[in-house]
């Protein structure tokens, strides 16, 4: 292929390797730190009621704040609210370091710095996804998408084993280094430059605060692909159990942990990867909704398995069909919405993500207390595929989405 039409122009685009470099370091960093506290808390707990409020404690703030974030994102610098996200990310982090090396360190602690983690996290992510297209030309968005996550697959597949690795060595390491990355994140996102300068902005009202929220309530095929990712994932996620699976059931320690989160980013790079050189041109709808309902059974795979080899590859094949729905979802977000949205209607598709992601280890969390991981597992497999049979008749026009651009 002619690396003109391929994902290598995206990365010559002026501000483009900014913007890739400051999101991979930020989510390599994030993940690090994320794969060390479960594990700890895990470790200090043995209580999946503990796990699942690490998921609660990441969503509460997001379902808080995402109409101010919304606003913020498209009345201001989305670069600054970037830099100082990314600052805030680095001196949790560093905080954290240093509460373990002098074992002040408790669950409460975590829970608390997961919470302020989650805060951020919840202007950054809609921030710098809005921010994207304010980079590169429209004709160039799809493939973007598709090498951005590629690029944060790879960070997720790193930052997981690295996260068990480093713990491994010292529990201090993992804190340390992401607060080093954290800091590198910022200086890529303040040197993004920008294609162009967003339009002004239009004056805060009640209705423009939920302007977000009406402008997908006015679109069926943009509502429908987001809440079927939402109850899907919501369902169907297993990564808050991976402590449990790796300890009690495949019996591995840290460094296996980390290969069990690592292999859904690994099937998701794979497929981000195909995705970005060859892009979804036919179909799309039908395609998404097979890929999320094979999402479902590649849960119930894992969920069901007592060896560590089949565990992997089912995550890996949960990875790759999640991949789908979420170039799907992420394209027809940017693609639909025009800039002086897109902030809001980031903030909004940030909340439904927050809420399938953690919510949903919230609720995996809740059910292996009563229900045990296995169970648990199983039943929000079945849950998915069962979502996507109602999704298919809630919002017929999505099996009749042939492109990207609905």
């Amino acid at each position: 292929m002619d690396i003109s039409q391929g994902p290598g122009s995206v990365l010559r685009h002026p501000g483009y390797l900014n913007f890739a470099a400051s999101r991979v370091f930020s989510s390599l960093s994030f993940q690090s730190i994320g794969i060390a506290m479960g594990w700890m808390i895990y470790d200090q707990t043995h209580s999946a009621f503990a796990l699942g409020l690490v998921g609660f404690c990441q969503f509460l703030p997001m379902a808080v704040l995402t109409f101010v974030v919304g606003h913020v994102a498209d009345r201001f610098d989305r670069r600054r609210i970037g830099l100082v996200c990314q600052l805030v990310e680095a001196v949790t982090a560093l905080v954290l370091a240093i509460a373990t090396w002098q074992q002040w360190l408790t669950p409460a602690g975590i829970l608390a710095a997961v919470t302020v983690l989650g805060a951020v996290v919840a202007f950054e992510r809609p921030t710098m996804a809005a921010l994207l297209p304010n980079i590169v030309p429209v004709s160039m968005l799809q493939k973007a998408v598709a090498t951005s996550t590629s690029m944060m697959q790879t960070a997720l597949i790193i930052g997981p084993s690295l996260g068990g690795l480093l713990y491994g060595l010292h529990p201090v390491a993992p804190f340390a280094i992401a607060a080093l990355l954290f800091a590198v994140a910022s200086f890529n996102v303040i040197s993004i430059r920008m294609q162009w300068s967003p339009a002004k902005r239009e004056p805060v009202t009640l209705a423009s605060v939920f302007a977000g929220v009406s402008f997908i309530r006015s679109r069926p095929v943009m509502l429908g692909t987001i809440s079927l990712d939402l109850f899907a994932v919501l369902l169907g996620g297993a990564t808050a159990l991976l402590p449990m699976f790796a300890r009690d059931i495949l019996h591995a320690g840290p460094w296996g942990l980390g290969l069990l989160r690592a292999a859904p980013a690994i099937g998701a790079l794979a497929m981000s990867i195909v995705l970005a050189r060859r892009p979804l041109e036919s179909n799309v709808g039908r395609k998404m909704l097979a890929a999320v309902a094979v999402f479902g059974v590649a849960t119930i795979v894992f969920s069901l398995s007592t060896n560590i080899a089949l565990s992997v590859v089912a995550l890996f094949v949960v990875g790759a069909s999640d991949t789908v729905s979420v170039v799907v979802r992420s394209s027809l977000v940017q693609l639909l919405t025009p800039d002086e949205m897109r902030g809001r209607v980031s903030a909004v598709n940030s909340l439904f993500i927050g809420t399938s992601n953690q919510l949903g280890e919230f609720e995996s969390g809740m059910m292996a207390a009563a229900l045990g991981p296995v169970a648990t597992g199983v039943v929000g497999g079945l849950g998915t595929i069962v979502v996507v049979l109602l999704w298919m008749r809630l919002f017929p026009d999505l099996t009749k989405v042939k492109t990207l651009q609905g």
